[in-house]
Formats: C-alpha cells, sequence, structure tokens
C-alpha cells in the first residue's frame, strides 16, 4: 500500500461517524484535563481504559491519542496563566510563559503556545507519513547497547545541556533511578529497597509520582501565595493577535522543534518530556540574546510546544511498529491495544494498515478540531482558572486521589501521591527540578533491562558499547555532554587566573 493509499485509507477510517465522534470526545477531554492543573492525559487515559473494552479498536486507540495530544494543548494554558503545569511536558512553558502573561501579554502568549502546538503536531504527522517505514527499519537496527547508550545519553544531555546548575540536576535524575529500583528484581526475584513495605514490591506507582512532583507538590506552594498566581481578568481575541516581530520569532523555533521533537519522539524510551526540555535548551543556546529566556521570551514558549506535540505524532512509531513504548502514556497506549487483541510490531503495518492509516489521519483531524476550538474558548478557560484558588485546590487533589487510587486501587498510593507531594515541593524550594527526576524514573528500569541483556549478550564484555557503530556514537555524544562544560568552566577559570 503506498503512501496515497494509505491515506486515503485512513481517511475513509476516521471519518466513521463512532471513530470521528470518539477522536473530537478525546481531543476535547485532553485539553479539559490538560488546563486543569495536576490531573493530566496519564490519569485520564488511565480511567478511559476500561471504556475501550465496549468500543471498537479504532475509537479507542483515536480517543486514546486525542485525549494524549489534546492534554499538550491544554497544559499550555495553565503553565502561562497560573504558572501551574497541567502536564510534565508542559512545565518548561511556565519559565516563560508565565512571564510574558505578567506583562500583559498572555494573549500573546497563548496564541504562541497554540499555533506551535499546532504546527508540531502538523509537522509531526508529515514526519510520521514520510518516515515511518524509514524510522521503523532504522529502530530495527536498535539492540540492547544501542537502546541502553542511547537513553543514558538522553539523560545526560537533558541535565546538562542549558542548565545553570548541572551538579542539582545529574542529582536529581540519580535520585529518579534510583527511585526506578525500588521494587522486585524481575531478573532475581530480589525486592531492592521495599523495606519490608509489601505494597513496594510492585514498584512505585508512576502516577503517584507524576502527580505527588507536579500536582501537589505545586499545590502546596500556591495554597499560600494563591493571589500571586491569578489569571488575568480576561484575555480578548484582539489579545490574542501577536506582532510581526512576535510572528518572526516564532517561526524558526517552531521549525527547530519540530524536528528535535520528531527525532526524540520515534526513539524508544524518550518522549515528548525530553523532546520540550531540549529544544528550550537549544533555544537558549542559539539566541543571540540568551539573558531573554526567563523573562518573558516568545521563543521559550514557541520551541518546546512544537517539540512536545510533535514527539507525542512520531511517539507512536516504536509503539506501533516495534511494540515499544517511548514514554509512559504510550505504555499505556499499548496497554489499550493489548486488551483488544492486537499485537504490535514491524508488520503491524501490514497486518493491521486500518489502524495505523486511521490513526495517522485522525491526528490530522484532532489538531485542526483542537485549534478552532481552542482559541475561542481560551475565554472559558480563563474564566475556568479565575475561580479562588481555595475552591479549586481541593478539587485538584479530588481528581489526584481519584487518578492514582483507579491505577492500582491501592490507598497506600494515595498515601504515597501526599509524601511525594511534601517532598516535591522541598525540591522546590531548593531549585532542584522534579522533571528530571520523573525523567530518571522512567528511563532508569529500561536502561537497566537493555544494559544487563547487552551485558548477557557480549557475556560481560563492556567493549559492545565500542564494537557497535550506533552505541558507540552515542557514547562518544555522551562523553562529549560531559568533558565540554567542564572544560569549558577550566579554560574559564585559568582565563581569570590570567587576567588577574
Amino acid at each position: 500500500m503506498t503512501t496515497l493509499e494509505g491515506l486515503g485509507h485512513g481517511l475513509s477510517v476516521a471519518l466513521q461517524p463512532n471513530v470521528l465522534i470518539y477522536s473530537l470526545f478525546g481531543a476535547l477531554l485532553g485539553t479539559f484535563v490538560g488546563v486543569l492543573p495536576g490531573i493530566g492525559a496519564m490519569a485520564a487515559i488511565t480511567l478511559l481504559l476500561p471504556i475501550t473494552y465496549y468500543i471498537s479498536s479504532e475509537a479507542a486507540l483515536v480517543m486514546l491519542a486525542g485525549v494524549y495530544y489534546g492534554a499538550q494543548y491544554g497544559g499550555a494554558v495553565a503553565s502561562i496563566l497560573l504558572r501551574l503545569p497541567g502536564t510534565p511536558q508542559s512545565a518548561v512553558t511556565t519559565l516563560d510563559g508565565y512571564p510574558l502573561a505578567r506583562q500583559g501579554r498572555a494573549g500573546v502568549a497563548l496564541f504562541t503556545a497554540m499555533i506551535s502546538s499546532f504546527a508540531g503536531s502538523i509537522l509531526g504527522i508529515v514526519i510520521l507519513v514520510m518516515l515511518a517505514g524509514w524510522l521503523a527499519g532504522m529502530a530495527t537496527a536498535f539492540g540492547a547497547a544501542e537502546y541502553a547508550a542511547m537513553m543514558i545519553m538522553g539523560l545526560i544531555a537533558a541535565s546538562t545541556i542549558g542548565s545553570a546548575r548541572p551538579s542539582k540536576s545529574l542529582a536529581m535524575v540519580v535520585v529518579g533511578l534510583i527511585l526506578g529500583c525500588v521494587g522486585t528484581d524481575v531478573n532475581s526475584g530480589v525486592q531492592r529497597l521495599t523495606f519490608g513495605q509489601t505494597e513496594l514490591m510492585d514498584g512505585i506507582n508512576l502516577v503517584a509520582l507524576a502527580m505527588g512532583l507536579f500536582g501537589v507538590a505545586e499545590v502546596i506552594a500556591n495554597i499560600r501565595d494563591a493571589d500571586r498566581h491569578g489569571p488575568p481578568d480576561r484575555v480578548t481575541l484582539r489579545q490574542l493577535i501577536p506582532t510581526r516581530q512576535d510572528v518572526g520569532q516564532m517561526i524558526a523555533p517552531i521549525t527547530r522543534g519540530t524536528t528535535l521533537g520528531g527525532f526524540f519522539g520515534a526513539l524508544p524510551g524518550t518522549g515528548s518530556t525530553i523532546s520540550s526540555f531540549l529544544s528550550y535548551a537549544l533555544e537558549r543556546r542559539v539566541s543571540r540574546h540568551p539573558e531573554r529566556f526567563g523573562n518573558g521570551a516568545i521563543e521559550g514558549i514557541a520551541g518546546p510546544e512544537a517539540a512536545n506535540n510533535s514527539a507525542s505524532i512520531t511517539a507512536f512509531v516504536p509503539t506501533l511498529t516495534l511494540g515499544i513504548p517511548g514514554d509512559p502514556i504510550m505504555a499505556l497506549m499499548l496497554g489499550a491495544l493489548i486488551i483488544h487483541g492486537i499485537q504490535p510490531g514491524p508488520m503491524m503495518l501490514e497486518a493491521r494498515p486500518d489502524m495505523f492509516w486511521g490513526l495517522v489521519v485522525s491526528f490530522g483531524i484532532g489538531n485542526l478540531f483542537l485549534l478552532i476550538l481552542n482559541l475561542p474558548l481560551i475565554g472559558i478557560w480563563v474564566s475556568m482558572l479565575r475561580i479562588p484558588f481555595r475552591w479549586l485546590y481541593p478539587a485538584i487533589i479530588v481528581f489526584i486521589c481519584l487518578g492514582v487510587y483507579s491505577v492500582r486501587g491501592s490507598v497506600f498510593d494515595i498515601a504515597m501521591v501526599a509524601g511525594i507531594g511534601a517532598i516535591g515541593y522541598a525540591l522546590a524550594l531548593a531549585s532542584f527540578s522534579p522533571a528530571l527526576l520523573l525523567l530518571g524514573f522512567v528511563l532508569g528500569p529500561l536502561i537497566e533491562t537493555n544494559l544487563r541483556r547487552a551485558m548477557l549478550i557480549s557475556r560481560g564484555d563492556p567493549m559492545i558499547f565500542l564494537e557497535r557503530p550506533i552505541a558507540c556514537g552515542f557514547v562518544i555524544a555522551t562523553l562529549a555532554l560531559i568533558l565540554v562544560p567542564v572544560m569549558k568552566t577550566v579554560l574559564k577559570a585559568r582565563t581569570n587566573r590570567a587576567a588577574n
């Protein structure tokens, strides 16, 4: 089946009334849960999984996908107006979105986020359509050594590139890696770091960790100073119109962010969160005025929003073609496929073209719907966020508890999310990045599994990471990420001593 034939077939699938309705419902629900701080796509998809038993596999997947990319749109709203990241991916949007809103340009910040998200998604769809087969073939060249080296490089890059405090960033990554080790070792059956708690034998609940770090911690931070985060009284359609200079500042970051997000999203184990952070770091690095970042730079919104939306589309490549989830939400998508008896893999494009191409076309329909819907509805989102925080945060906490409890039905997880929230608040006060902790937690078990597998294949010889070209490339890139900043620091210190 050619690309045009596939798109035509996918259009016939996506425009079926039941599939179209569920696609639009998922996109709208995703935007709603993205706008509400502390909920996010993870909890929404988890709550929707039981519903997928009663609808067709195509409708189920496009609905869950709609929640996923819809949350990317909505997450930017709370990030910009309240400095509360609606999703982990939108956490970086708070760095420049909120300062821009405080300058009276909330409308421009919201427009930038929406148009960047749409552009990133559409270009991500183009990458997915044009390069799906090639990316799938490239991904099959990855073995255990390549996966381990790639994910280690991703963690190092996220914690060093553009970071003002690399030591704190690396510390958070290490803490995340340690938390990822909690539970029963799948290879030996030994319990690790459970301290006799049977509830920890299955490991720490990812949803509890994410909601604690990004939901409860933010609620605690804002209870004592809620007025500072009040949204503007109103955002009119006229205020959404950017200046010519704003448009000029968007184009290049959107292009770079889309390319970066499309690449990292297609690689297993990376996902959209790391893409948004790397895009922000890249924009600050290439900017002629990096001091503007953190004070309301348009590029600091456009690049990351384009990157995380592009990555959210191309993240389906490893999930559908290899059965390897690109991020935790993709793992839930994989579970939904398995529920319906669908086995993702390299043959899925040929075995289930209706599923693959229908999903691809639904991305375009859903994103166009979101763009048309969100711009006029921004006033409603602002009105919803204008609810006094003393009334809003109890509802947020209730939703968080429902989302956490729905995953494993454990009261222990609710207590855990409360404790994690308190710790997350303390980390934020000490200027530590909870997003990097979450990255380390997600990628840690994957790194361990692939590292062990690579060692078994090579019979304990670590030279496998240098003998395989792709793995060797990742190792060299990782060493460069570590050594280049160290060399710059040493040279700067020598220059200062010579000047004195």
